[in-house]
């Protein structure tokens, strides 16, 4: 009917362009909007309201990101997906971590703040949304259900992909790409409840906070955040982690409850 608003929309941020290329396919009736130097793709997905983004890579494009879907789009919730080095014990390679809570790594203003607090907040960890956390786990448990149908058995065996798991906790966040032995070990001695590490999602919840927006975030794990994290990143980014995304976003949206 004419006159009645239209639902708020779902917002879904992408840090890598192969992310984003392969959720475009899931939206009917897409309208690019230009802004902030970003292209937010306006659409539907299952009859649910969403508006689709490249972020970019780092805590402050995703943070700005994170504003304009909810100043300019007023997105009513969150979800930022992609891939994250895993630090936690079983958190293997094509494994997904989905986010109760996130924390920045790299924050540190002590003496005046203790470290990983953010100065003013009086918390170093953010909540994610128990709800859309729940929900997306039991899509991505359906979808890795079928992984092999999904990925295709040769691409899970070239990443030693084998019964990969639905993982839920501490995903941590820094403007630094986790590629050493020694760093890794680090962030574990420091941060041992940590399951993955990531570049954007702590700056994205951080955003949501202070919008008192529900969010969640939803990570391939690519590598272990070693020495050999770099190795074959884009071809895993296409082959795994991008489909992953696609097959999750589809079953989560498909059996969300609408309104």
């Amino acid at each position: 009917m004419a006159g009645l608003a239209r639902p708020a929309p779902i917002a879904i941020i992408s840090a890598l362009h192969d992310e984003l290329r392969a959720l475009l396919p899931l939206l009917r009736e897409p309208r690019p909007v230009a802004l902030g130097g970003r292209t937010f793709h306006v659409g539907e997905i299952h009859g649910e309201p969403v508006v689709l983004v490249l972020s970019g890579i780092g805590k402050v494009a995703a943070a700005s990101t994170a504003v304009l879907l909810m100043h300019a789009f007023g997105a009513r919730a969150l979800l930022f997906t992609g891939v994250a080095g895993g630090l936690g014990d079983g958190v293997a390679v094509g494994d997904v971590v989905v986010a109760s809570e996130l924390l920045q790594h790299d924050m540190d203003a002590s003496p005046l703040f203790p470290r990983f607090e953010v100065p003013l907040t009086g918390r170093a960890r953010f909540a994610a949304d128990a709800g859309l956390g729940a929900a997306l786990a039991a899509a991505a448990r359906r979808c890795l259900e079928r992984a092999d149908a999904t990925i295709g058995a040769a691409h899970l065996a070239r990443f030693g992909i084998d019964a990969a798991r639905v993982h839920r906790g501490l995903v941590i966040s820094g403007d630094r790409f986790i590629a050493s032995q020694a760093h890794s070990d680090e962030l574990r001695a420091l941060l041992p409840d940590a399951l993955a590490v990531e570049m954007e999602g702590a700056a994205v919840a951080q955003a949501c906070a202070d919008f008192e927006r529900p969010f969640a975030v939803l990570r391939t794990v690519s590598d272990r955040a070693d020495a050999n994290a770099h190795v074959d990143f884009s071809a895993f980014i296409v082959e795994v982690a991008s489909v992953y995304t696609h097959a999750i976003v589809d079953e989560w949206l498909r059996h969300a409850p609408h309104g």
